[in-house]
């Protein structure tokens, strides 16, 4: 057996049954979509990004979650 598959198409992949509305289908294919991360990738091979600039913006990524969570931590002022 080869180590590659050929001939056959994986992806995201919906079932509709017969009393399912396309719309509700078309919803769950979204947000499958969006849950695998496809566009994100393909938006991003779209245009080449310099190692630098992936890691400058990753750096920016972390400090801002980073700040996120100490303001989360933040004792409250007193509102009195």
């Amino acid at each position: 057996m080869s180590k590659y598959k050929s001939n056959v198409l994986s992806g995201n992949k919906v079932i509709c049954h017969d009393n399912m509305p396309i719309n509700v289908a078309l919803r769950k294919f979204k947000q499958k979509v969006e849950d695998s991360g496809v566009l994100e990738e393909v938006k991003s091979r779209m245009s080449y990004e310099k190692p630098t600039s992936v890691k400058k913006r990753k750096k920016g990524a972390a400090r801002a979650r980073w700040l996120k969570k100490l303001k989360s931590q933040e004792i409250p002022k007193r509102s009195y």
